[in-house]
């Protein structure tokens, strides 16, 4: 159903009066959720293309990192959600500006119900009657609707009417009859006996209003009236009472209501036996402290309906049955707290989406920042340990001829003994000394070079790696985790297989991993000279394997061994092996360069979107739905006399605005949507800021938009008023002490800024205000916002800006 929008009368809205003559969908708009919608839909779009361009990561919130100083983790599309509407907000969003209010009428007995409705309606149309029993009363519930024809039908709530004769369709009635009210006691079918009266009547009220009468309870719960209506009305309790106190039935009742529905009641004595009124010091009727002690009500509320300092839509007892115009009243006030609320609900959806807009544009900010240092960090410093790796190996050739030969050496003794005393496998050895095959003998001499060379192979590659060990430990756990970083900012899987067989590479590199395997240039070199040592070995006949043996074979291979050629043929390979690792990283860093490239271009389109499109759009909105709660709470402030006018707007005296007096408030009429932007952002940034004794507080907005007799649209920023600004204060001269502490003052409020990601680029005299106490505080961020914000065009005083900015 569209709703209607709400006129003058008994339950005006005051959204009618914040954009006068506007229907209900004109406040929506206003408001800003079709804005929003689009937005979220532009943003659902580019996600969509994100799919298929890695743009996803860039444009949702921020996803959980497993590295905090990765800045460019792509986010799943998943995240989009927490830059939209939650379901629950956006449910109640649509509950309070679409739908229309109604008045349940609850009570005691169907007695003070039909009292109820009869002074609002202002005709006799239900039967007041003889009071009834509440326990044990069968009437019907009753909904009155407006229409151009006086008509009575049984209907199911919001679903269809019954075919049903009744009473009043036989003839002209003024008073409902009793017959239709009530269910009969022989009715069988269960839709009859669910089924409410629908009663739509041409009365002005109902224009504006629709009117259920909840049943008596042993018809049927007033909670189960309420959930049958809650989800598609803006509800207006009203709870009649005929008698002095509640019953515990009632007060079970209330208790029930207050549980699941939190909303408040405005109490209607309908019949009070004497008239009661507020005693001076402050004393109040036995059923004012009966509801107190329910919750209902709270101390400082008088007893006959007037308003106290409570919530903004406090329960009211009204106790004097005349008094029932207060209805209007509470009314106004409950429905403004729904206002309120929805206002407060799209405000904390536009922050919370423009701070994820801010985060992120610091994020992308930074990748194009950070990526291409990488990159060039990484190639630097590949680039100076290749260098290094080969200088080492240029001036370690002699060196690691020496360690063989010392090696050789120290391990002689113990190489010997442990030829001597080796036990030789898949070979048997006679006991007796008997000789053994030609075949055998080559077996025993190979087995004997392997332990030569394995010996050897170790203790060599030990002290070749630890020469260069300085260097794994400074260059690799710094590069690999670039590299790591580099690569969870790759979208393409191409980039992921580049960035891991890179990381092999320098793996492979840097952990300088020179082995002997069999097959390989040295080892073919030591058995080359190893098949010499034998075949200068001559015997007659095959020899006895002795223990002498042995050690004489072991012997002959170490002294035939060349220490010169080994250390040329390890340089060698150690040199091949760096030349070969480099040129494949240098292949694989250009590629990745390539896609970081690609990459960052489109990052940076949409980083320019969200700084120029996304952020500002929304800043808009949420000034515009934060304005709106503003000026629903406290109403538009009173502009005094002129303080003071800048270069965009001029700033009043206001006397107490929202409960903070004295208020300076400043005025800015934006000219163009760029103005605009740059004041819904100063204003976020402002609301945004924790509070600080060096910052000028921001008490609240209004949008006036008749400003100027309606001729155009003026911001109104309510802050709170000192004293004077600094310009004044030099001029009436100050002293050099109240001068150092200005600055320090001054400095303090410029690090706060600046620990809150901000710059405020607009630092001058005007701008630094005094209190009585010639303490400073900054004001007018206007210029003001975060790094990843900025264009990089210069903004500020030009008398006031630093020199450098016009070089």
């Amino acid at each position: 159903m569209c709703p209607r929008p709400v006129v003058a009368g008994i339950l005006g809205l005051l959204v009618m009066e914040t954009w006068p003559g506007c229907e209900w969908s004109a406040a929506r708009e206003a408001v800003g959720v079709h804005l929003l919608e689009d937005v979220l839909l532009g943003l659902q779009v580019c996600c969509t293309r994100g799919r298929e361009s890695e743009e996803v990561g860039v444009i949702t919130a921020a996803s959980a990192r497993s590295d905090p100083g990765d800045f460019s983790q792509p986010a799943s599309c998943s995240q989009l959600q927490s830059i939209t509407f939650q379901r629950q907000e956006e449910e109640y969003l649509k509950l309070t500006v679409r739908c229309r209010p109604c008045i349940f009428v609850l009570g005691h007995n169907c007695s003070a119900r039909s009292k109820v409705v009869n002074a609002l309606l202002g005709d006799p149309v239900l039967p007041v009657g003889v009071t009834c029993d509440p326990e044990t009363c069968k009437r019907r519930r009753i909904r009155f609707r407006h229409g151009k024809q006086t008509l009575v039908s049984l209907a199911l709530p919001e679903q269809y009417e019954l075919v049903h004769q009744l009473v009043a369709h036989k003839g002209k009635w003024d008073t409902i009859p009793e017959e239709d009210l009530d269910i009969p006691e022989n009715e069988e079918d269960p839709a009859h006996r669910m089924a409410e009266l629908e009663v739509t009547l041409p009365y002005q009220l109902l224009q504006d209003v629709d009117i259920v009468v909840s049943p008596c309870r042993g018809s049927q719960p007033a909670t189960s009236t309420l959930e049958d209506y809650i989800d598609h009305v803006q509800p207006v309790l009203v709870y009649a009472i005929s008698e002095d106190l509640l019953n515990s039935q009632d007060e079970e009742e209330l208790n029930d209501m207050k549980t699941k529905y939190k909303l408040p009641v405005i109490f209607i004595r309908t019949n009070p036996k004497d008239k009661l009124i507020c005693s001076p010091d402050g004393g109040n009727s036995a059923l004012h402290e009966q509801l107190t002690e329910l919750g209902y009500l709270k101390k400082g509320i008088c007893s006959c309906g007037a308003a106290g300092s409570g919530s903004p839509a406090p329960s009211v007892l009204v106790e004097q049955f005349e008094k029932l115009r207060q209805l209007s009243n509470f009314s106004r006030q409950v429905l403004q707290m729904h206002l309120v609320d929805a206002a407060m609900v799209l405000n904390m959806v536009h922050s919370r989406c423009l701070d994820i807009f801010i985060n992120k544009a610091f994020d992308m900010r930074r990748d194009l920042q950070i990526t291409p240092k990488r990159l060039e960090y990484t190639r630097q410093k590949e680039s100076e340990l290749y260098e290094s790796l080969m200088r080492i190996s240029d001036r370690k050739q002699e060196e690691l001829k020496d360690m063989i030969v010392e090696t050789l050496n120290s391990m002689r003794e113990q190489l010997l003994e442990d030829a001597a005393n080796m036990q030789f496998k898949d070979i048997s050895i006679p006991q007796n000394g008997e000789p053994i095959g030609a075949q055998e003998v080559k077996s025993c001499i190979y087995q004997i070079k392997e332990l030569i060379i394995s010996r050897l192979n170790q203790a060599v590659v030990n002290k070749l790696i630890s020469s260069v060990d300085y260097l794994r430990e400074s260059f690799v756990g710094t590069l690999e985790r670039c590299l790591r970083s580099l690569e969870k900012s790759q979208q393409e899987s191409s980039m992921h297989v580049t960035s891991t067989h890179l990381k092999q590479i320098l793996n492979a590199a840097y952990h300088v991993e020179v082995t002997f395997n069999s097959g390989s240039t040295v080892t073919r070199m030591v058995w080359e000279q190893i098949v010499q040592i034998i075949q200068r070995i001559t015997w007659v006949s095959p020899p006895s394997i002795t223990t002498e043996w042995k050690r004489k074979v072991a012997q002959d291979a170490i002294e035939s061994l060349s220490a010169s050629k080994l250390a040329k043929s390890i340089c060698s390979q150690f040199c091949k092996r760096l030349k070969s690792s480099h040129e494949a990283f240098a292949g694989s860093l250009k590629q990745l360069e390539v896609g970081h490239s690609g990459r960052l271009e489109k990052t940076e389109d949409l980083w320019l979107k969200v700084r120029k499109e996304y952020a500002p759009r929304l800043a808009r909105l949420s000034l515009e739905s934060r304005s709106l709660r503003d000026v629903l709470l406290h109403g538009k402030p009173k502009l005094g006399r002129e303080l003071g006018r800048g270069q965009y707007g001029v700033v009043y005296l206001c006397d107490s605005w929202g409960g903070h007096f004295p208020c300076a408030l400043k005025s800015v009429v934006p000219p163009d949507d760029k103005h605009w932007n740059d004041l819904a952002l100063e204003f976020h940034y402002m609301r945004s800021l924790p509070k600080h004794e060096r910052l000028v507080d921001l008490h609240g907005s209004v949008i006036d938009y008749n400003y100027g007799g309606g001729s155009s649209i003026a911001v109104l920023l309510i802050t709170e008023r000192l004293h004077r600004d600094l310009y004044a204060g030099l001029k009436t001269g100050l002293c050099l002490e109240e001068r150092l502490q200005i600055g320090l003052d001054v400095v303090e409020g410029i690090r706060f800024l600046h620990s809150q990601g901000l710059v405020h680029r607009d630092i001058k005299l005007k701008n630094v205000l005094l209190d009585k106490k010639n303490r400073a505080k900054i004001t007018d961020l206007g210029f003001c916002k975060p790094e990843a914000m900025m264009s990089g065009s210069i903004v500020g005083t030009p008398i006031h800006m630093a020199p450098e900015l016009f070089s």
